[in-house]
């Protein structure tokens, strides 16, 4: 889907900054993954994983499952008992609206919508109410790039490197 220019301004002018992002993975400490996976290939799987990973709890929901990576799967935002920071989304963006309302019930502070993740009317409805809206970015990629992360799963290892080697093999 191509977006015209007087919504490709509006995008960028609602883009979170780099303190804002720093300021929300630095303050939001509970995070609840809508729609996360439990196949580990799947990257909602990964950003879970990440998540917990990193010191942040994280609360899986999808209403398929009833556990993913050993935590209690809710079916809704709703249905979670905890006091929830932010609700990173893993759905199709015409599908946020309902989960911008519920973001709003349960009294989060963020909606963060994953790459790929666009919903203008969610984004507003949101920040018009007074909450933080990121759209299309992931958790996992902006922590690792401002919290020095990178090398987790691999990146920045020192294994692979974009710089010529001295001497050629050949």
């Amino acid at each position: 889907m191509s977006l015209s220019f007087r919504q490709r301004l509006r995008y960028h002018a609602g883009m979170a900054s780099i303190q804002e992002l720093r300021s929300i993975l630095t303050n939001c400490k509970t995070i609840a993954v809508v729609g996360i996976s439990e196949q580990w290939h799947r990257p909602s799987y990964f950003v879970g994983k990440y998540l917990l990973e990193h010191g942040y709890r994280m609360i899986p929901v999808n209403p398929r499952y009833k556990e993913v990576l050993g935590q209690t799967c809710y079916p809704d935002l709703e249905s979670v008992p905890t006091p929830i920071d932010m609700v990173d989304v893993f759905r199709r963006s015409e599908e946020l609206m309902p989960i911008a309302k519920q973001t709003l019930v349960i009294g989060a502070k963020v909606l963060w919508q994953q790459l790929t993740v666009c919903n203008h009317e969610a984004h507003d409805y949101v920040r018009e109410r007074g909450l933080t809206s990121v759209m299309d970015r992931c958790v996992k990629i902006e922590h690792a790039r401002l919290f020095g992360g990178l090398n987790w799963m691999g990146v920045n290892t020192g294994m692979l490197s974009a710089k010529r080697p001295r001497q050629l093999p050949y």
